[in-house]
């Protein structure tokens, strides 16, 4: 059966996804421009035509991975409710026992941004609009009184350290540290960070 013709963008989109299901599968290290190209079941050239070098393919590939991610963090950002709320929910999303996708990929994808300028640029990009996001719904709500934190740029690095270093026991090391625990410790660390009582911030989340 012939294949159906894509637009250059729907092009592009196919061969991202494909290249995120092979380095999920093999590694960032292991993966090949043939390998992304036989799971589609099209030319080596095509691939190079749209993205030219594998380290090009890889960091667009992250980038595009991180799309979802990142919407889906807005969207919990732009409720209409408290920034506690928003904050809270946010936090729990993204830690490693809630429903963010990725934290393998992006592991390893943090370990090769060490040695590929291309992935570095764009891992630090996504990272700063994470960061970015969390300080100003702290800043609205210390603003808004709801809460107290000095710094929300610092509070913001913070809360993010530990979550990347917990999503890294816990995919690295399985069994290291329990769900209910690191639940645990990442509420600990936001009430402690917004200068609350843990019970007053499960209350007033509920």
């Amino acid at each position: 059966m012939a294949r159906v013709r894509l637009s250059v963008a729907e092009r592009r989109e196919e061969l991202l996804r494909a290249a995120i299901e092979q380095i999920e599968a093999r590694g960032v290290a292991a993966v090949r421009i043939a390998d992304v190209a036989a799971a589609l079941g099209v030319s080596n050239a095509l691939v190079l035509y749209h993205f030219s070098t594998k380290e090009k393919l890889v960091a667009e590939a992250f980038a595009h991975a991180a799309e979802d991610d990142l919407a889906h963090l807005r969207k919990l950002l732009g409720r209409r409710t408290s920034a506690l709320r928003r904050l809270r929910a946010a936090v729990r999303w993204y830690a490693p026992t809630g429903q963010a996708k990725g934290w393998r990929l992006w592991i390893e994808g943090w370990a090769v941004a060490l040695r590929e300028p291309a992935l570095r640029e764009v891992t630090q990009d996504l990272d700063r609009q994470w960061k970015a996001a969390i300080t100003e719904v702290i800043a609205e709500g210390v603003a808004g009184g709801e809460f107290r934190c000095p710094d929300p740029t610092g509070a913001a690095l913070r809360l993010t350290a530990l979550l990347d270093g917990l999503a890294v026991q816990m995919t690295a090391y399985s069994g290291a540290v329990s769900r209910a625990r690191t639940q645990e410790w990442v509420d600990d660390a936001l009430a402690r960070e917004l200068g609350l009582e843990r019970a007053a911030l499960t209350a007033a989340t509920r």
